[in-house]
């Protein structure tokens, strides 16, 4: 099997990135980094407080800093966050350094994944629902031009996800 040696994860919150990019990682032999999880150890305080200190675009230039880091790395599986690729240079960078696979999740199944979720500081103080909908109109055009692959994941479990990813890579 050709197995790419950096692989991104893309997707909406909720998509399954994180629980899918462990099993993959673990999967292909590789290491498993979650960009956001990244920056929490690296300022030592979470998502939601950098937002409320500094603002979506204190953040989305944190992430910009990290996404170029880690797509420098080799082998390895990567999960972004859901907004990195408004970035175009994030966008650059993943398609630059690697296979990029769009993880696609229907709405209400999204809404259904972040309804107990409090880590999510785009979704506070807003119909998720509506919020979710506005976000994927805007972002899912960016996924899929940036995507060398989708898989459509729907109801199906993160095993399912990963043996058709690992799949559509033996295909390859």
């Amino acid at each position: 099997m050709n197995i790419p040696e950096n692989i991104y994860l893309v997707g909406s919150m909720g998509a399954g990135k994180t629980t899918v990019g462990r099993q993959l990682a673990q999967s292909l032999g590789k290491r498993f980094l979650d960009s956001d999880k990244e920056i929490e150890g690296r300022t030592g305080v979470d998502i939601p407080l950098i937002f409320e200190l500094e603002g979506e675009a204190g953040f989305r230039k944190r992430e910009r800093r990290m996404i170029e880091e880690l797509t420098a790395q080799k082998d390895l599986v990567l999960a972004t966050g859901g907004g990195a690729v408004l970035d175009e240079e994030n966008r650059s960078h993943l398609v630059g350094r690697g296979f990029v696979i769009y993880l696609c999740a229907p709405l209400e199944l999204l809404v259904e994944r972040t309804a107990r979720s409090r880590n999510r500081p785009l979704l506070d103080n807003s119909d998720r629902r509506t919020r979710l909908q506005e976000i994927l109109e805007t972002r899912d055009p960016l996924y899929r031009q940036i995507a060398d692959l989708t898989v459509e994941s729907n109801h199906r479990s993160a095993h399912w996800m990963v043996r058709h990813i690992l799949d559509a890579l033996e295909a390859l």
